[in-house]
């Protein structure tokens, strides 16, 4: 917790803290007896707090989906909240978003978007780059590359349009929540729920990486099936963090996005006030070398769906609004086997993210960084180096190390940005890596 310290104190006395545990029902206070026990609202709070709810879900849906969370808080958020006027994000679009002038339809890929001298904070920071579904009706997603040179300074966000995954590529940042403190770097990912407000600064920097934004339903762990009870990403390696608190009346702006649109107020004070908390509607963070790959060990190459590490669903049974999925270091033991991912068309669009390292089915030109996107129904596959070298390999157990790459998958089309077709390094000369693969058919019965 923090009392009424300047900004740069009160950031270096917090210390995060979590507790274990993916959708668990958690409480958590930074003062002792804050939290009511056997009710919600009492008629008087300790300490002269307000209680509030915070619900991520319609009160009536079903109990197993149904996410709230209880606040007692120094000041009821609604002394968090004025007049709002519009103010201009220019590069964080949200969907609909489709430019005439601007073709979606193709396989392409960018290397990463560089760091300039310009100071820039997690909003002036935010770079869209594909957008799908439509914000308003709660459906699809947008994709995004943040960079980050400076702290946030008095300055706090929520957005009511979405929630956001947040995967580091470069440099360290904290997130200062209503609920807690988090922490990530590269190789680690956090969820910051819709209308949790929030102030991000630098632990190193500067920083950069991806965002996804997702419009719809909230990201949720996939169903294993067969597989069974364990493997993938595990519950109790997702960290959720402990209550803490500011009580510091100085000047602050709150920005809001909402419909699509951001909407700034002034406030006299800071609104991380939440002093204790229970409920399931919390932000957390997660480790991406804890999840636990599974795969072929006979024969064939699986889906990569089986390399999910949270799912977004959509209305329709097994078919996602998006899909999380990383490919990380892995041992490829599959015998008579082409082992890299094979060429295919899908109903999916999928936008895929380099943290570190190569990716085997595309070992030249898609860097720690970059970015590529195969849009619905579009063909996609290794490129002729990746696929001579699989395709000779001796088939001896190889494990693929110092790898990690991620990908953003929707049930909609994803549509370009301007930023994203004019401004971000575009590689032009992508589509042309599959250009020299040779026609190897021959009609000679028997021959591979």
């Amino acid at each position: 917790m923090t009392g009424p310290l300047d900004r740069s104190a009160a950031t270096a006395a917090a210390e995060a803290r979590y507790m274990p545990g993916f959708g668990n029902d958690f409480e958590t206070e930074a003062l002792p007896d804050a939290l009511p026990q056997g009710m919600n609202s009492p008629q008087k709070c300790n300490y002269g707090l307000y209680g509030e709810q915070l619900s991520g879900t319609a009160f009536t849906a079903p109990q197993g989906q149904n996410e709230r969370t209880w606040c007692y808080r120094i000041r009821p958020s609604v002394k968090h909240s004025g007049r709002y006027r519009k103010i201009d994000l220019p590069y964080w679009k949200s969907a609909p978003l489709v430019d005439p002038d601007i073709i979606s339809l193709g396989q392409y890929r960018w290397d990463p978007v560089p760091h300039s001298d310009e100071a820039l904070t997690w909003l002036t920071g935010m770079r869209t780059m594909t957008t799908a579904g439509d914000v308003n009706t709660q459906i699809g997603m947008a994709s995004h590359i943040y960079l980050v040179t400076q702290d946030m300074e008095d300055e706090y966000f929520y957005s009511a349009d979405s929630e956001l995954l947040v995967v580091p590529q470069a440099g360290r940042l904290r997130f200062a929540t209503e609920l807690g403190v988090i922490d990530i770097g590269p190789q680690e990912i956090a969820l910051i729920p819709r209308g949790l407000v929030y102030r991000v600064e630098l632990l190193d920097g500067p920083a950069r990486g991806f965002v996804c934004e997702n419009y719809g339903q909230k990201f949720a762990l996939p169903d294993r099936g067969p597989i069974g009870a364990n493997c993938m990403a595990n519950r109790r390696d997702f960290k959720t963090p402990t209550a803490w608190f500011e009580d510091r009346e100085t000047p602050s702006r709150l920005v809001i996005k909402w419909a699509g649109s951001f909407h700034e107020c002034e406030i006299g004070h800071s609104p991380l006030d939440v002093v204790a908390w229970h409920g399931n509607y919390a932000p957390c963070k997660y480790d991406l070398n804890t999840y636990c790959p599974v795969g072929a060990i006979l024969f064939d190459h699986p889906d990569p769906s089986i390399f999910t590490v949270l799912t977004a669903p959509s209305g329709v049974p097994g078919t996602a609004n998006i899909d999380f999925v990383l490919f990380r270091d892995r041992w490829m033991v599959a015998e008579d086997t082409f082992r890299p991912p094979w060429y295919h068309k899908n109903v999916m669009s999928e936008l895929m993210g380099n943290i570190y390292g190569q990716y085997d089915a595309k070992p030249q030109g898609f860097v720690p960084g970059g970015m590529s996107l195969h849009n619905m129904m579009l063909p996609h596959g290794p490129d002729r180096e990746a696929f001579e070298g699989a395709s000779n390999a001796e088939l001896a157990p190889h494990k693929l190390a110092d790898t990690m790459s991620f990908m953003f998958e929707t049930r909609f089309p994803q549509h370009l940005t301007p930023f994203a077709a004019t401004e971000a390094p575009l590689q032009d000369d992508y589509v042309d890596c599959w250009a020299d693969l040779p026609k190897l058919f021959d009609g000679t019965p028997g021959r591979k």
